[in-house]
């Protein structure tokens, strides 16, 4: 066998492995789309019948109805929204401080910031819970906004990492020009470093959006639930409305999928930290 034949047969088998482990990743969201088209009946028939026979698309209107499906949803928007752009204003500031700045104690508080990310959450929700019901804040949506406007600390380090990597030289020059500490950063760094606040706006937007346990623990009131929140209406003493809850669930992943389409190519290349070299 030939080098070429050989390299051939290198691509076509990792291609095939590659294509084996991507079906597995996206076997539970055909089955959910699956499930969302399918008479209760069929849900957990064996061997599964992958294509619903027949298509029962009232179950989407079936979910919207069951639910006040357009308030979570205007909640789950604003929760979102607001929480991505605290994150998008506050981290690159706190990052870029971290990796161009010299300030008195920046590397302890960098290391108390690496440290907070090895904090599991649990450790930290009935301090924080006791904190927010303190201020007044349980029950109402600030306790899932707020905090992100004063940093996230796994953004904070992503972000780090790629300002550290853009050469100093463009800060110096821009030094030697008059320019400001503030306007280096506003307008040279920031626009460098798009691809990476995209990618870190797009983790926080994720993690909004698909968020459970925070709606769970601060909103009492039905009218400020969240779709999360909303997917647990569907379990009742009756049984679970198997069809109805994936409907819900697909129309709570399409935002999610198409967000990430339109920017995956900035998405990839803020992960990889290729800025500038």
């Amino acid at each position: 066998m030939n080098a070429k034949v050989k390299k051939r047969v290198n691509v076509t088998f990792t291609h095939i492995i590659l294509i084996i482990v991507s079906l597995l990743f996206i076997l539970p969201f055909i089955w959910m789309v699956s499930t969302s088209l399918k008479p209760i009946t069929q849900v957990f028939t064996f061997p599964i019948e992958w294509i619903p026979d027949p298509f029962q698309w009232m179950n989407y209107l079936d979910a919207i109805e069951y639910i006040p499906f357009f308030t979570y949803l205007k909640n789950t928007v604003v929760i979102t929204v607001l929480s991505t752009l605290g994150v998008i204003i506050s981290c690159p500031l706190v990052a870029y401080s971290f990796a161009k700045l010299e300030w008195r104690g920046k590397n302890v508080l960098f290391v108390i910031t690496i440290a907070v990310m090895m904090i599991p959450s649990q450790v930290t929700m009935i301090p924080l819970f006791l904190l927010f019901n303190k201020i007044g804040w349980v029950g109402t949506p600030l306790p899932l906004i707020v905090p992100a406007f004063f940093g996230v600390p796994f953004s904070i380090f992503l972000l780090r990492q790629f300002f550290m990597g853009l050469p100093d030289t463009l800060r110096d020059a821009a030094k030697i020009d008059g320019a400001s500490e503030f306007r280096i950063y506003w307008q040279i760094m920031l626009p460098l470093a798009k691809p990476a606040i995209l990618a870190v706006g797009l983790f926080q937007f994720m993690g909004s959006w698909t968020d459970f346990m925070g709606p769970l623990l601060y909103l009492t009131d039905e009218a400020q639930y969240t779709l999360s929140l909303g997917l647990q209406q569907f379990q009742s003493q009756m049984g679970t409305e198997w069809g109805l809850m994936m409907a819900v669930a697909t129309m709570m992943t399409i935002p999610i999928i198409i967000l990430f389409f339109f920017l995956q190519k900035t998405f990839i290349k803020g992960i990889t930290f290729s800025g500038i070299k």
